[in-house]
């Protein structure tokens, strides 16, 4: 915000309920930056966002949509009307156009694409090579570029003339008469040189690069790791696409963030809070079609020992204890392999020790409280074969929860999914089925036997 105030959510969305308010609205959105306004947006219902959006300068409308949710932004373009959509493209970069191509009427992508100058269309069709969830793609053009012969006065007089225009301008790309990619030139350290040096001298040519076919999870978080403000995109034969700065690859860290907290409740990160329940129910419901499955799969490993649960009632009333130890060790063990495998620690080298690692972990807590739970059972019931039915049965479910949270993840990563959208899915069916089978099958055998 322009004034470092913070964002005062709830007071925006009172003010976009109220018609009379709708001046003072404009004017506090209008104070926000682009990604306030876009979460300050989010927090209205349709009817309110729209009117709210509407009120605002051209390009805090644009900046706003390129930080908005993709179902966000799809429920404001479906309030316009052919005008306002052509209005809206003709204050569009090619950079805007690129983010919002996917949700414009392919009519109005048209229309934006013929106002493009010669340069920009040539930008927006390399772009357009790359898929949209690859670096090149996204690649800024907003940077200052320089010829590897140039002099450091040409550099000084570039610095002072554009350096304040964007964000992240601390440093010149140079590229050579064919725009190949040679490297940076920092503002620090030409900065007090005698305007006649060639810059060539001062490149720094140590810099990352980010190829453009690379996904931008991993570019953004090559940039993030750098100690760089931006890098260069470039593209297979080493020509500048662009640069990757270090505020759009926190932004992107930031929503890949959201998007595994998301999957692991099967939800979509790009839906909109105040989206049409159809369109809401719909989206879930494969999700709870998926968990409904592995509840009819456990229901069924329980179905085997009905007998055993019709003469013992005691361990149907033990049995969630058993299905919960195992699932929360077992999350555990998931939760910290997902991060080792999202931060690129863990290798095949390394499988081996974590087993034995988890599995060292898992025996010891199961063993404490296979013990506790042994105990509390027998005091509950007074019988000590129940007790010792369920501590084993807590021992083998925590051990296998600790094995199936090290390799799940494996597992899936290898096939291609991300194990924080499916682990856990698999998880709890791994732990409830083998809890259960474990505890009523010893149940049966040593009680009914």
């Amino acid at each position: 915000m322009a004034d470092n105030q913070p964002l005062d959510i709830e007071d925006i969305v009172r003010d976009s309920f109220d018609e009379n308010e709708a001046e003072q609205l404009t004017d506090k959105l209008s104070q926000l930056e682009p990604e306030e306004i876009a979460i300050a947006l989010e927090a209205m219902p349709v009817e309110q966002r729209v009117s709210a959006w509407l009120g605002l300068h051209p390009d805090d409308q644009i900046g706003a949509l390129t930080h908005m949710r993709v179902d966000a932004r799809d429920n404001i373009f479906k309030q316009l009307d052919e005008q306002q959509l052509r209005t809206l493209v003709e204050g569009m970069e090619v950079d805007d156009l690129i983010e919002l191509l996917d949700e414009l009427p392919q009519r109005i992508y048209n229309y934006a694409c013929s106002r493009l100058d010669a340069s920009q269309r040539s930008w927006l069709e390399t772009a357009l090579t790359y898929d949209d969830d690859q670096c090149g793609r996204y690649a800024d053009h907003d940077l200052l570029i320089i010829n590897k012969n140039a002099k450091v006065r040409d550099a000084v007089r570039l610095f002072r003339k554009l350096a304040d225009d964007a964000e992240y301008q601390d440093a010149l790309f140079v590229i050579d008469r064919t725009g190949r990619y040679a490297g940076l030139v920092h503002a620090t350290q030409i900065l007090g040189l005698a305007s006649h040096l060639p810059l060539e001298n001062f490149i720094d040519t140590d810099a990352p690069i980010v190829d453009g076919t690379l996904e931008l999870d991993q570019g953004s978080d090559i940039v993030s790791r750098s100690g760089y403000t931006a890098l260069a995109v470039t593209d297979a034969e080493g020509k500048l696409l662009g640069r990757l700065s270090i505020g759009e690859a926190l932004e992107n860290v930031r929503r890949s963030l959201e998007s595994q907290f998301m999957h692991t409740a099967g939800l979509d990160e790009e839906e909109d809070l105040f989206a049409p329940v159809f369109d809401s129910a719909k989206r879930r419901a494969l999700w709870l079609g998926i968990n409904l499955l592995t509840a009819f799969l456990a229901a069924y490993t329980i179905g085997l020992f009905e007998a055993t649960l019709q003469q013992v009632v005691a361990l149907a009333v033990l049995m969630p204890i058993v299905a919960s130890m195992g699932g929360i060790a077992g999350s555990q063990t998931l939760t910290l392999m997902i991060r080792g495998l999202a931060l690129e620690q863990i290798t095949p080298k390394t499988y081996l020790m974590l087993f034995r690692k988890e599995l060292g972990v898992g025996a010891i807590n199961g063993v404490l409280w296979a013990l506790v739970i042994a105990a509390i059972t027998y005091l509950w019931f007074g019988d000590w074969i129940i007790g010792g039915i369920i501590g084993l049965a807590i021992v083998i479910n925590i051990v296998v929860a600790a094995i199936s949270g090290v390799f799940i993840p494996i597992w899936l990563e290898k096939l291609n999914i991300d194990p924080a959208l499916s682990g856990s899915v698999i998880l709890t069916t791994v732990t409830d089925v083998i809890g259960f089978f474990a505890f009523l099958g010893l149940g049966t055998l040593f009680l009914l036997a």
